[in-house]
C-alpha cells in the first residue's frame, strides 16, 4: 500500500526563509544506540544540533557554498511530491529513521527508504553527532 502524499496549506511558490527563519529541520532517531539528534538550519546557514531531550549539543554556520548546496538539494527533493512516510521492506534493524521539515511540509523515511534526493539533503547537512 502506498502512503498518502504529503499535504500542507503552504503556498505553492513560497519565498525563501529569512536569515532567522528555519530553512530545514531534520531529526534522526534509532540506530544501534537508539539515540535521537536534531539539526536545525536557519536561512542564514547557522545551525544547531539538539540531543534527544532538545538540549543544544553543538552549533555552527555553513559556509556559503555548503548553504547553496543544501538549498539546491532541498529544492531538488520537491517536498510537496514526496510520500509523507516512506518505509522499506525488509526492515533494517538498528537502522535510522529520519523526519524532515521544510517549506511547510513534513516527510519521514526509514534508512532503507530515503530517496536519492533526500540522501543529497542529508549529505549537505552538518553531522548529527559530535564525533
Amino acid at each position: 500500500m502506498t502512503p498518502p502524499a504529503a499535504t500542507s496549506t503552504a503556498p505553492a511558490a513560497s519565498k525563501p526563509p529569512s536569515a532567522g527563519e528555519t530553512l530545514v529541520r531534520v531529526s534522526r532517531s534509532g540506530g544501534f544506540a537508539g539515540e535521537t539528534h536534531t539539526l536545525i538550519v536557519k536561512g542564514d546557514g547557522s545551525w544547531t544540533r539538539l540531543d534527544g531531550k532538545a538540549k543544544p549539543e553543538g552549533s555552527g554556520t555553513l559556509d556559503p557554498a555548503d548553504l547553496d548546496a543544501l538549498r539546491a538539494a532541498l529544492k531538488e527533493a520537491d517536498f510537496p511530491r514526496l510520500p509523507r512516510i516512506a518505509t522499506s521492506s525488509p526492515r533494517i534493524f538498528d537502522g535510522f529513521f529520519y523526519a524532515f521539515v521544510h517549506g511547510g511540509y513534513e516527510v519521514a523515511a526509514d534508512q532503507g527508504a530515503v530517496s536519492p534526493a533526500l540522501e543529497k539533503v542529508l549529505a549537505a547537512l552538518p553531522s548529527f553527532t559530535n564525533g
